[in-house]
């Protein structure tokens, strides 16, 4: 039985990958829509460098929202869409050029508003940022 969905329908090639998800580089690794659990992998350009040689704020808060979106769009119903309502992003340490890796969960997911959080590491597993957010579901989106 294939799954149904905005997420399963670009995963399964259905539906086109949005242009955001293709300008960062954003790569499913692994995702559980059981417990609400996915890994995204990244590609953190040279484009996205601030003036100092860090990858921009704006971008990280990006791959972010990318990743604990599609961790509750996982677990949504075929006419169902989740989009972020508030997004609070905490940045721990700059990130530089190269594969970032996304990891978020969905915390509750009520019948109407869900609470999600990510987590942005580099390739030494070192974290680079941490988002909390909350997301409304919207039924018969299409």
């Amino acid at each position: 039985m294939k799954k149904r969905g905005i997420f399963w329908d670009i995963i399964e090639g259905r539906t086109p990958q949005p242009p955001s998800h293709k300008l960062l580089g954003w790569k499913l690794i692994n995702v559980n829509p059981d417990d609400g659990t996915i890994e995204i992998e990244f590609e953190g350009k040279k484009e996205f460098l601030n003036p100092v040689g860090n990858i921009n704020g704006g971008i990280i808060s990006a791959m972010l929202d990318l990743t604990l979106g599609p961790a509750l769009g996982a677990k949504l119903g075929p006419d169902e869409f989740g989009p972020t309502i508030e997004l609070k992003t905490s940045f721990v340490k700059p990130a530089k050029p190269g594969k970032l890796i996304g990891k978020g969960r969905v915390l509750k997911m009520g019948e109407t508003i869900c609470f999600l959080e990510a987590e942005l590491f580099d390739m030494d597993k070192s974290l680079i940022a941490k988002a909390s957010a909350t997301a409304c579901i919207v039924k018969n989106h299409r």
